[in-house]
């Protein structure tokens, strides 16, 4: 097996298991939408509020955020200053996309993943939690998030990196 092809193989893996789970993920939205609703109608007609129901709002948002920004990253999402790169030739941009990925993306990637091991390990430990009386009893769970969004994140970053030495290849080929 060729490196091309190797890395070919790899980014279609990577990019499959993201793409799957932001589809997944996505039917999180409608959920959020659905108790929020509920909520304000519970609320306001009834007068009736529970914190589970309020908390939920909470951990929706969290899992929406945590678990799509690779997906987010998948599909170039993500907010990017574009006053420089929109003027860049094709290659240029893919150099851009490449170190800073290298540079910025999988060390931060790293860090947030290293920084949240023991927090979330803590968090299990006493299999955390919520403060409030009534409250959900998985704050552990949602903490976890944070290992699985980093570990997402980086994947998605070395599926983009090898993307970028795959184009890369292919224009010093056609241009070489």
């Amino acid at each position: 097996m060729s490196l091309l092809t190797f890395l070919q193989h790899s980014t279609a893996m990577i990019d499959s298991i993201n793409e799957r789970i932001g589809r997944l993920v996505s039917w999180l939205t409608l959920a959020l939408v659905l108790i929020t609703f509920s909520i304000v109608v519970l609320r306001y007609l009834f007068d009736l509020s529970w914190v589970m129901m309020q908390e939920s709002i909470i951990y929706l948002h969290g899992l929406i955020f945590m678990l799509a920004a690779a997906y987010t990253l998948k599909h170039d999402g993500h907010v990017r200053v574009d006053i420089v790169y929109q003027h860049c030739s094709a290659s240029t941009k893919a150099w851009l996309d490449l170190l800073g990925t290298l540079l910025l993306l999988l060390p931060v990637a790293g860090f947030i993943f290293w920084m949240s091991w023991d927090y979330v390990l803590a968090s299990w430990d006493i299999l955390e939690g919520s403060r409030n009386s009534g409250g959900l009893p998985f704050v552990y769970l949602l903490k976890s998030c944070l290992l699985l969004m980093s570990g997402l994140l980086f994947l998605q970053g070395l599926s983009l990196l090898m993307s970028k030495i795959i184009f890369l290849m292919q224009s010093g080929v056609k241009h070489g």
